[in-house]
């Protein structure tokens, strides 16, 4: 895609374009992981914190935000510390 002034991003950490977005949903995408999967919109930096709502509206299409399935999360199960990690299993 070529830069120029009018590119608008959705997603500042992946760079995504709005454009790139309209196309994942002419390509069939009709949920937020499904947007993600073709853009890695809302991979970056802050996880989809600023991109998610901009994409629901967006998948949306003028209907209600809230009929849009959420993302699926997969939170750590606990917090490790790198030294934990470096250590390995002493068992």
């Amino acid at each position: 895609m070529a830069e120029n002034d009018e590119t608008v991003y959705i997603c500042r950490c992946e760079e995504v374009s709005r454009e790139e977005v309209e196309q994942a949903i002419r390509d069939g995408a009709t949920t937020i992981t499904g947007i993600k999967k073709r853009t890695n919109a809302g991979m970056g930096l802050c996880q989809g914190r600023t991109c998610r709502k901009l994409i629901t509206n967006m998948l949306a299409g003028g209907q209600d935000p809230a009929k849009i399935l959420p993302p699926t999360f997969r939170p750590p199960v606990r917090t490790v510390k790198i030294s934990e990690i470096a250590e390995g299993d002493e068992e």
